[in-house]
């Protein structure tokens, strides 16, 4: 790492503050509480799922140069490309820089809770890859050249055999970090997206990778404006502390200084951890201003090279998951004294008032789930972190279209879910309430949705006539619809009414029977069949003539006000 220390003193040194920080974060994230790196490859089923996601995305390489900091001698006056504050460090290649903001802005639509900002993508793609080598991407987000990382045969990295036929990476022995975000092809097989709409999921696709990167580092409901989830993430995406050093530098650097330049201009990076050489390290290019760049072909690993630093508890840095002990990253690899988080403190949740969860279809619920986390003692929890997710056949979904949402309880205990909103399909389904991290019962709330019509309208347009005393000889079929479809299972009410402008029942007229022969006048309980169709029963009529209103309501609002007509009856 002799080259690494160095080009900090050149560039300045970070500071003492943002090391430790790093330190601590990478000890933090091992403490009890948090969940534990997974030993093994990475693979399982288990390492797949949502709540435990693998310890690493991507292989073992990257590029430790930093950003230039600010400093009295910087200009801010200086145009791009000079150095100066607004330099040339921090032009992001065009392409590349729209992937990353187009991912954030997907993202932000799944999964808000997540809090993803563009910036960590870029700085993710600055240390992976110098940004797609510099934006070396086709109009597309496609590589013109592969971005490989070095084989992973177990010559100071983890061994990983070739899990995906050399599909991605080319090698049918080893697998290897593919693409501008460096994705193993075991974690792209499950990991990987398609950003850019054209049917396929490429991890040489910097629209896509971008995407999935985002997808990785929102996992387990992290929420990255939160400090510690953020050093999560990151550590996630690769278990080393000075990755996430670096990270959090180029982080904290494009949040104030970035620009867009052309592709292939980019500002290549020069110094690879622990001073491999794998191929993910740029080839020269025309239009890359520093010639001074490694073949793209993938070359050897030099045998008198070290391998990289592993933490002194014994575990290693792997791609597929961190191997070995329980130590740290920390100095001499001392551990932090066990600590009890107020989420490891929660054992039961309790309903804090929670309304009726029912809205029509498309309505947002006028009601939120509420829940009190409770510890052994029946006090309340505060600060505790509780995941609220929508289970069962439903599209409803919280505001914004995600699915789960992580929050965090207040001073009372209390975490109140986001507002829900219902989508088309009606029926019941749970909102369920868990402790992150932790194996507590859960809480369910059921929530419907119910059906609703915007329009109604007459089957056909014969007219409807009896004479007094009479029987109407055809039924009232209505059909109901809602935005142009029809309408199942969608409640009405039917009331023959005094007048147009007088909705109450009328007293005279045109009546229907109920099931014991008595006349009634207003028909309740009205149900809409699968094609929307609505036959009302047997029409009478009493001795009174004229033209009379049968009015007919369901739910969303429809209504619909049938004519009818009785006329004198004819002499026997």
């Amino acid at each position: 790492m002799a080259a690494v220390f160095g080009r900090r003193l050149r560039r300045g040194v970070m500071t003492a503050a943002v090391a430790a920080a790093a330190v601590a974060a990478l000890s933090a994230s091992q403490a009890p509480g948090v969940s534990a790196p997974h030993t093994g490859g990475g693979n399982s089923a288990a390492d797949r799922s949502d709540d435990n996601p693998p310890n690493s995305a991507t292989g073992p390489d990257y590029y430790t140069d930093l950003p230039p900091l600010d400093s009295p001698t910087d200009d801010p006056t200086a145009p791009p490309g000079t150095g100066g504050k607004d330099g040339e460090d921090s032009g992001i290649p065009a392409t590349v820089l729209d992937a990353y903001k187009k991912a954030a802005a997907e993202i932000g639509t799944t999964k808000p809770g997540c809090n993803l900002d563009w910036q960590l993508l870029a700085a993710l793609g600055k240390v992976e890859s110098g940004q797609a080598r510099g934006g070396d991407v086709d109009a597309d987000g496609t590589t013109l050249h592969a971005i490989l990382g070095p084989p992973l045969d177990g010559n100071g990295f983890a061994k990983i055999t070739d899990t995906d036929g050399g599909s991605y990476d080319g090698d049918t022995t080893h697998d290897r970090a593919v693409g501008p975000m460096q994705f193993i092809p075991s974690t792209w097989e499950w990991a990987g997206r398609d950003g850019n709409g054209d049917g396929k999921k490429d991890p040489n696709n910097i629209y896509d990778a971008a995407l999935a990167a985002g997808h990785y580092l929102c996992r387990a409901d992290r929420d990255l404006s939160n400090a510690s989830d953020l050093n999560k993430a990151i550590l996630s995406y690769n278990n080393s502390s000075d990755y996430l050093a670096t990270v959090l530098k180029w982080l904290e650097y494009y949040r104030k200084h970035s620009h867009s330049v052309p592709d292939g201009t980019g500002v290549l990076p020069k110094h690879p951890s622990g001073g491999g050489t794998g191929s993910a390290s740029p080839s020269p290019s025309p239009t890359h201003r520093n010639s001074d760049r490694p073949s793209d072909s993938p070359t050897t690993k030099d045998p008198s090279k070290k391998p990289p630093k592993t933490p002194s508890g014994g575990g290693s840095t792997t791609p597929g998951g961190n191997t070995g002990g329980g130590g740290s990253d920390s100095p001499g690899g001392t551990t932090p004294p066990p600590t009890t988080s107020p989420t490891q403190s929660v054992t039961k949740l309790a309903d804090a008032g929670t309304g009726g969860l029912a809205a029509l279809q498309d309505d947002s619920f006028s009601e939120r789930v509420k829940v009190k986390a409770k510890n052994a003692a029946g006090s309340a929890v505060g600060s505790a972190k509780i995941r609220f997710a929508v289970v069962g056949d439903t599209d409803a979904t919280f505001s914004g279209g995600a699915t789960s949402a992580t929050v965090t309880t207040n001073g009372s205990g209390v975490a109140t879910a986001p507002a829900l909103k219902a989508g088309k399909k009606t029926g019941q389904f749970k909102v369920r309430a868990t402790v992150v991290g932790r194996n507590v019962t859960g809480l369910d709330h059921t929530a419907t949705v119910t059906a609703r019509a915007d329009k109604l309208a007459r089957a056909d347009t014969d007219p409807l006539t009896c004479e007094a005393g009479g029987t109407f000889d055809k039924a009232v079929e209505l059909k109901a619809t809602y935005k142009g479809a029809a309408a199942d299972k969608v409640a009405a009410t039917a009331t023959l009414i005094t007048s147009e402008g007088d909705a109450t029942e009328a007293d005279k007229g045109p009546y229907f029977k109920d099931a014991e022969g008595k006349t009634i006048r207003t028909l309740k309980g009205l149900t809409t069949d699968a094609d929307g169709h609505l036959t009302l029963p047997k029409l009478y009529a009493d001795d009174t003539t004229g033209t009379f209103l049968l009015r007919v309501t369901t739910t969303g609002g429809a209504t619909l006000d049938v004519e009818l007509k009785v006329t004198a009856a004819t002499a026997s």
